[in-house]
């Protein structure tokens, strides 16, 4: 079968890769045919060292089960699914504790230790896996595992008040966390370095400015970051007021964050730092169901996984929000 696969050698397609085989699926998994994948800044990080990660890519999907193994309920052979991207142990004391993302013996979906959704077929335990509701095309249900990401934020602040709220970068996480903060009872705008990107939050009534426009004045009680690069964290720590709140859901490959890093003002004005990661999968189903957020604005452009390391080329470019992939 065709796959993005990243090794020692680069990103390349490999049009020979193995493919999974129904009478060997490990146990408690699927045989699950994508239909729609999404890249991720993550996948970009990933190739530029992130994680040392070698296998192939991609964790934002939906697709359609092929097959199960023989442990596993047999209906859900033909359903619609997306999946959770963490595979995990049941059995440490993270898994019993309730912090099963961060299982200590867990595999990650196109991170770690176990191949991704950017191939034409892949393995996935049944319990990652959530049904798509009819009413949900597959353009709008590849975005589950971002928006469920922008969802944790939500999860992890105290709103006291009518804070000040600055989502920090204006890629496709950024204007997904602008959407839901703007939700909340807060004062949130979006703030980055693209006006076309920014027209988005006109669309939906959020405020929004260029950095460039932004004096750097401590003022704001939270700042998300989702920048995606390193300057951000630096950024971020100007924007926030004394004891405020930074969320940072940027990752970066190892070494890019440059000599002479200064974390002093973390110490100096007791800023809080909360890191956020993976979300609720079936609250974002319902976002999406309820047509709570707009995602489809966020599609920049579609391409095929024969389209091969030129999918992630164009992902990377300035300007482009989403790039959906296909088989």
């Amino acid at each position: 079968m065709r796959a993005l696969v990243l090794d020692e050698s680069g990103l390349g397609l490999d049009e020979r890769r193995h493919e999974p085989v129904v009478g060997d699926l490990p146990p408690g998994e699927v045989l699950i045919r994508p239909t729609r994948m999404g890249v991720c800044s993550t996948d970009l990080e990933l190739c530029k060292g992130y994680m040392a990660y070698e296998g192939v890519l991609g964790h934002e999907f939906v697709g359609v089960v092929e097959a199960v193994c023989k442990d596993v309920d047999k209906a859900w052979v033909g359903r619609r699914v997306v999946g959770e991207i963490n595979c995990v142990c049941g059995q440490c004391d993270m898994c019993k504790g309730g912090l099963k993302e961060h299982c200590r013996d867990r595999t990650v979906l196109g991170i770690m230790g176990r191949d991704g959704c950017f191939a034409e077929r892949f393995v996935l335990p049944a319990v990652n896996l959530h049904a798509v509701p009819d009413n949900v095309d597959d353009d709008r249900a590849v975005f589950v595992e971002p928006l469920a990401a922008a969802l944790q934020v939500v999860r992890q602040l105290t709103i006291e008040g009518r804070p000040y709220v600055t989502v920090l970068g204006d890629g496709r996480l950024g204007l997904l966390c602008a959407q839901v903060l703007s939700t909340l009872n807060a004062t949130v705008r979006c703030v980055g370095k693209h006006e076309a990107k920014l027209g988005l939050c006109e669309k939906w009534g959020i405020k929004h400015r260029l950095l460039e426009d932004v004096g750097l004045r401590q003022d704001q009680d939270i700042v998300v970051d989702c920048t995606g690069s390193a300057s951000g964290l630096t950024t971020a720590m100007a924007m926030l007021r004394p004891r405020g709140t930074l969320v940072r859901k940027t990752t970066v490959a190892p070494g890019q964050m440059g000599e002479g890093f200064d974390l002093s003002p973390i110490v100096i004005n007791e800023l809080n730092v909360i890191g956020s990661r993976c979300g609720p999968f079936a609250e974002a189903v319902d976002w999406l169901s309820r047509e709570a957020v707009d995602v489809v604005s966020l599609i920049s452009k579609r391409m095929k996984l024969g389209d091969g390391p030129g999918v992630l080329e164009q992902a990377g470019k300035p300007g482009v929000i989403k790039v959906l992939l296909q088989p």
